[in-house]
């Protein structure tokens, strides 16, 4: 029997693909056992790092004396918005850059746009293209390719500016005094997780679904806006409003609409003012992407972007910010991030010193690893030049409340700059006509489950 019991575990090991050789026996064991020895510096080290937070352990204090403030060009703006506990960094961080502009056009004290007005149209909009997409490919077998990313992916309440764009062109804008946040806009975890299931339990539905797909389709939406006004409140459809400057000066009193409200005080089409752009060095740059069904409107835009070299993404951002006008920003924001001092620097912290050994994957190879991706949307504001023109520092205007970071804001150094940002969303007037042009090409189609485009989250 103990024969035919080695023999059934071998034949398993094979099925598998792995030998007997290649589980750690106890000869291999002794070999790794080597990469500790018990000495009395490396006990001392095991109960500094067992007893308190690594972070704490590897502040580099060789780079404390590098920090300071000062910003040599910077769009002014006042406030600082406060996402809560709510994936709309990337809705936070486009109305900052259309915030800023209005406070700067009429001077306006502290102003913001309704979030929550937004946001429900958001979560509408995207409940609509999950079930359209689900009988797109309702045919195809459960477990196809399309259908496990649809359902995988079923309801977030991150995005990219693309959303921004199309729901605003098609929805408007309303001050937030208009619309104000509720408890679950702020905290966006169980109703989203409750529309997420209703979803799932529809794309079931539509599946069996024989005929009159699309009046089914209406009636299940019906369901899904009736839990977001009960989470949300119903979308405002007419309002009056005063504007006021800075000095609480009447400017105007008139009634309007969400799209009248947007066209008299910003009025752009933002559809065709901006232009997105990613540094991903593991794809050629100079080319168009597009990633399929990657957009929050059904009847709206896939994200779209031109990848282009560092270099090039940052003459940009400087001559937009010369010209005090603030970008949608989203990078790695996890990484060497000190928050105490709200500073990105690939310098806080020495883990290599600690752990004896050196992390030494450069961006390409973090991307192919999927050690590192964009995760927050952010607005940058400023940067700090040196005699010839190049950057020191960066700043950008984040959503995580005046208390966060340093002033509600994350100073980034340059050379964090280069490693961890990865999208830009530039007004066309900065962009050179060269780098233009690349819009006219055949976009590059990648899948909507590439995992280097996951949503602005945080």
């Amino acid at each position: 029997m103990k024969k035919i019991i080695i023999l059934s575990l071998a034949c398993l090991f094979s099925f598998m693909g792995f030998s007997q050789n290649d589980g750690i026996n106890s000869q291999m064991l002794e070999k790794i056992k080597q990469g500790y020895t018990k000495t009395a510096q490396n006990k001392a080290l095991r109960n500094a790092i067992a007893n308190n937070s690594i972070d704490k352990l590897v502040v580099n204090l060789d780079n404390q004396a590098n920090y300071n403030t000062y910003f040599s060009n910077r769009v002014k703006s006042k406030g600082i918005s406060d996402q809560k506990s709510s994936g709309r960094c990337w809705m936070f961080s486009g109305f900052n850059v259309l915030r800023s502009e209005m406070i700067s056009k009429y001077n306006l004290g502290e102003f913001e746009f309704s979030h929550n007005y937004l946001f429900f149209y958001d979560q509408l909009e995207k409940s609509n293209l999950f079930l359209s997409l689900i009988i797109k490919h309702k045919n195809e077998p459960l477990d196809s390719k399309h259908n496990d990313w649809l359902l995988k992916n079923v309801l977030s309440d991150g995005g990219q500016f693309t959303g921004v764009s199309d729901l605003v062109m098609k929805y408007g804008l309303v001050p937030s005094s208009v619309q104000p946040e509720t408890y679950n806009s702020d905290n966006t975890r169980t109703i989203s997780n409750l529309i997420t299931l209703k979803l799932k339990e529809y794309a079931l539905e539509l599946r069996d679904t024989k005929k009159d797909i699309d009046t089914k389709k209406v009636e299940m939406l019906s369901t899904i806006y009736r839990m977001l006004v009960l989470a949300y409140g119903e979308p405002v459809t007419e309002f009056t409003y005063t504007l006021r400057d800075a000095n609480n000066k009447e400017i105007s009193t008139d009634k309007y609409t969400p799209k009248s409200f947007y066209d008299k005080f910003i009025g752009k089409d933002l559809t065709k003012t901006y232009v997105m752009f990613m540094n991903d060095p593991t794809r050629p740059y100079n080319k168009l992407y597009e990633i399929e069904n990657d957009r929050h409107v059904a009847d709206g835009f896939n994200w779209r972007y031109i990848n282009l070299p560092i270099e090039d993404i940052k003459e940009m951002a400087i001559a937009s910010i010369k010209d005090s006008i603030m970008m949608y920003f989203s990078c790695d924001v996890g990484k060497f991030y000190n928050g105490q001092k709200g500073l990105l620097d690939v310098n806080n912290y020495d883990y290599s010193s600690l752990m004896g050994t050196s992390f030494s994957m450069d961006k390409t190879q973090r991307i192919k690893t999927f050690a590192s991706g964009s995760s927050h949307a952010m607005t940058l504001c400023a940067v700090d030049l040196n005699k010839e023109n190049k950057p020191n520092k960066w700043l950008v205007e984040n959503s995580w409340g005046s208390s966060a970071g340093w002033q509600g804001h994350l100073i980034i150094t340059d050379e964090w700059f280069n490693e961890y940002m990865f999208r830009l969303v530039v007004d066309k007037k900065y962009v050179p006509s060269k780098i233009l042009n690349i819009l006219n090409q055949e976009p590059i189609m990648l899948p909507s489950w590439d995992p280097m485009f996951s949503e602005d989250i945080d």
